[in-house]
Order: C-alpha cells, then structure tokens, then sequence
C-alpha cells in the first residue's frame, strides 16, 4: 500500500494493550509520564498545524493525567527546533510537531545535524491538508489559468509569499511556477501565519496555505481562492476547481502534520503517546473542528509513519534534484 492509499485511512487505536502495560514495567517505564511533556514547534507562532497541535495538547491534559505543553523554537525553515528534539533525553518527555517541511530540509541543507528519519521514532501522522491557492483581490485574475497567463506575461512582478525559504509553502509554490513556466518574486515569512497580514493588505499578491488559514479570508471575501492543490475537490469548498483540472497535469500537493520522540525512546512509551494522541484526534468536539477546517485526520501507526517519513525524503530529493529546483534563495 503507498503512502497516499494508507494517508487517506482514518486508522484509530484503542488504549494500551496488556502486553504494551507489561512491556512498560519490563523497561522501567511503568508510571509513564510522572512530569509534563513539551511538544516542541520548530515555527514562528501563528500556523495551522499549530492550532491542531494545542487542541490535541489541551485534551490530552484535561483527561490523561499528565500536562502537555508547547513550545515553539523556530528558526531555519524549521531545523533549529528539529535539532534540538534529536539531541534529546530519549524518554518521551520532549516531542517534536513534524509536518511536511521536514522531509524538504535535507534536500535544502545537506550539512543538517540530524537524520532525519534515523534521529526520530514516529509516534504517529496526525492528518494531512490541501493547499488552497489564493490571490488579493486586486490581482484581475479567476482562474489558475488566468494567473499563470498574468504571471507569465510579467516575470517577476507578482509577489508570491510563503512561510519560510526552503518550507513546504515554498515547495508548493516553487513547483506550481516550475511546472508552469512562471516567474514570481518569492517572499519569505517566519510562517504561514506571519504573511496572512500582508497578504490581505495586498503587499504580496499571491499564496497557498493551508484552509484552517485560509477560509475566514475566502468567505468574507478579503482574499480570492483561485485552485485547490490536491487532485480532488474540497468537501468544504465543492465549487473551487483544483489546480490539476485548471490545466497543471500532476500538481497533487497535500501538507501533513505528525508526531514523534527522539530516536531510542522506548517502545512502549512510544505505544501510550500513539493511543493517547489518537484518542485526542477522535474526540467529537476536535474531530468535527478539524474536518471544518479542510483537516482529515489519519492516525497512522508509528511505523507507517516512519515509512512516510523515508519515501517523502527521498520524493522531494530526487524531485529537486531532478527539476533543478532552487528552492533557498
């Protein structure tokens, strides 16, 4: 089964099985967690993947027993904060928010101080999200045709921000005007909540974000949604064409967000985060704020996780180098 059949699974898991409360005596991990566990963002604050990781945070702290805090290190497209969860004490107390940026950065940074597929153990991908690519209302463009035409005829000259160099938003966008023979200006943020602001006052012009960032903006109609970035339509948005179907043969880009420890953390304590976490995504009042917000959520297991992890590395390597993408300005 490849990544996108299983991604597109809801997958949940009951609690701990026996044989996993055993094994958490047998490793000395019995009590497991006896002091608060802090997930570590590696962005600016203000992203979507953000509200989701608070929201499952907030929960797991209101019916586990144990404090669950955030914080947020940024820096580096993401790797400052990365870095910092790899040289962690490996006992599950410090855990790392992973979204898709984090396959991109070995292909942006080949001297990274982390693997980062070795340095990890999955915990297990949360949910995946479509892009929605918009534009200020300013812009005299209703299509990704009409775009790309506006785009091709003035190289350069549309501003098209994301939330970091060499991030996912900047990949997006990169591989949308690659494909399409389109020059933009690229403008770098600390996240993709950091242009929103800009984007809405018409200093850029053009964007792709996620629909827990973009929606309000869309509906109250301060920005214009021209395409979605998956192959399918949106469920919350059944009258906007993707992208694929507006004339970009093979532009199927959806984000992710997941969950993993430091290499070397038990099993077991491993197996508690992986039900606890799930059963937080499950809950009624998250599962249908998410699934307003465009959000599907998966629940993978830690393995499948960690095989999505290897292929998406190795995707988006052989895809920069095999386009000659540029994607650090």
């Amino acid at each position: 089964m490849t990544p996108s059949q299983w991604m597109g699974t809801l997958m949940i898991f009951p609690g701990l099985s026996l044989a996993a409360e055993m094994a958490l005596a047998q490793t000395g991990t019995a009590g497991f967690p006896n002091r608060p566990i802090t997930i570590v963002i590696p962005l600016a604050p203000g992203g979507g993947t953000e509200t989701e990781t608070r929201l499952y945070a907030q929960r797991i702290t209101e019916t586990e027993g144990y404090p669950v805090l955030v914080e947020n290190r940024p820096g580096a497209a993401g790797t400052i904060g990365t870095a910092y969860v790899a040289k962690a004490a490996p006992d599950g107390y410090t855990l790392l928010q992973v979204i898709a940026g984090h396959t991109i950065a070995p292909a942006n940074y080949p001297d990274l101080p982390y693997d980062a597929v070795k340095d990890f153990a999955p915990i297990s991908l949360m949910s995946k999200r479509p892009y929605i690519l918009m534009v200020h209302p300013s812009l005299p463009v209703k299509s990704i045709q009409e775009y790309i035409a506006y785009a091709r005829a003035r190289p350069g000259a549309v501003n098209y921000a994301t939330g970091g160099a060499g991030g996912s938003t900047h990949l997006a966008g990169a591989w949308l005007h690659n494909a399409t023979k389109t020059e933009v200006t690229f403008i770098h943020y600390k996240s993709t909540g950091g242009f929103t602001s800009d984007l809405t006052a018409g200093r850029v012009h053009a964007s792709a974000t996620t629909p827990i960032n973009a929606m309000a903006y869309i509906r109250s109609g301060k920005l214009r949604a021209l395409g979605v970035t998956i192959s399918t339509r949106m469920e919350q948005l059944p009258d906007l064409p993707t992208i694929m179907e507006q004339g970009v043969p093979g532009y199927d880009y959806s984000s992710w967000m997941g969950f993993a420890a430091t290499a070397g953390t038990p099993a077991a304590v491993i197996n508690k985060l992986n039900a606890d976490f799930i059963k937080a995504a499950k809950t009624p009042g998250i599962a249908d704020k998410l699934k307003n917000d465009g959000i599907v959520i998966i629940g993978s297991t830690p393995e499948q996780f960690r095989q999505l992890l290897a292929s998406e590395v190795a995707r988006w390597s052989a895809l920069i180098r095999d386009t000659g993408l540029k994607l650090l300005d």
